[in-house]
């Protein structure tokens, strides 16, 4: 069994592993677990999928365990770029089609659409779907700023409305895309995206949020230690009644 350091902040269970290869053992052990508890009792089971590179080796150690009758279960993924399509690598339609889809059989995988030409009539759908299928896991990362998808410090909203929405994107989060390969130019990364607001995310019955590297220290610090605040989206967490969060070393070096 893989070993952690183990802390509760207000509501929010932490768990600190020694590298990100145990952190995503963790955290699939803990999502599997979930997911079959919920199959006893339910018909099908819903799961919000996150992107980005701290999801990678916790979905490629998901997907190997074979445990997750994925026949039964309905996947959604958190935001996409506004106006990007699908079959632009850079896309997160693009990612979870090839790193996840492909690999699975689940009942549905209801992506959202970038390029729709009525992108509020596109978030409208996608949030008619949330209603049908209630969240039971959604899987998170954080940004450096505290995001949770793309629910930005200047225009995340713990009461918002909206189920879906559109956003403009900080400065600082485009500019990590270039650095981490995924777009050739800052102008070439776009300005808006569609995303989950903060209170679907929160509505899931069971939320798992890694974070990995020496970059998300600091704002694991703010979220943990500050105050609950949109400075810091991520902070709601804490007032989750079932949310972990998995860190490595060295993004819990702070703590």
């Amino acid at each position: 069994m893989t070993s952690y350091q183990a802390l509760t902040i207000d509501s929010l269970v932490t768990q600190i592993y020694q590298n990100e290869e145990n952190l995503s053992i963790g955290a699939a052990k803990i999502g599997q677990e979930y997911i079959e508890n919920i199959l006893e009792t339910q018909e099908e089971a819903t799961i919000v999928l996150a992107t980005g590179n701290s999801q990678l080796q916790f979905l490629d150690v998901l997907i190997a365990s074979k445990k997750i009758d994925w026949s039964r279960i309905n996947l959604f993924h958190l935001d996409e770029y506004l106006g990007i399509e699908g079959k632009n690598p850079a896309s997160f339609r693009f990612y979870l089609h090839e790193r996840v889809e492909k690999r699975i059989n689940p009942k549905s995988f209801n992506y959202l659409v970038g390029d729709a030409l009525e992108p509020i009539k596109e978030c409208d759908r996608y949030t008619q779907l949330l209603k049908k299928y209630p969240i039971d896991l959604c899987c998170l990362g954080i940004g450096t700023n505290g995001h949770l998808a793309f629910n930005e410090p200047q225009v995340a909203n713990f009461d918002d409305p909206h189920w879906v929405k559109i956003v403009q994107l900080d400065q600082q989060t485009r500019w990590i895309q270039v650095h981490q390969g995924h777009f050739k130019t800052f102008e070439k990364v776009p300005k808006y995206a569609l995303t989950l607001t903060i209170p679907t995310i929160m509505s899931a019955k069971k939320i798992i949020c890694l974070a990995t590297g020496e970059n998300k220290a600091e704002i694991i610090k703010q979220m943990l230690k500050g105050k609950i605040s949109t400075d810091c989206p991520a902070s709601i967490l804490r007032q989750h009644r079932n949310a972990t969060l998995l860190l490595d070393q060295k993004a819990g070096r702070l703590l």
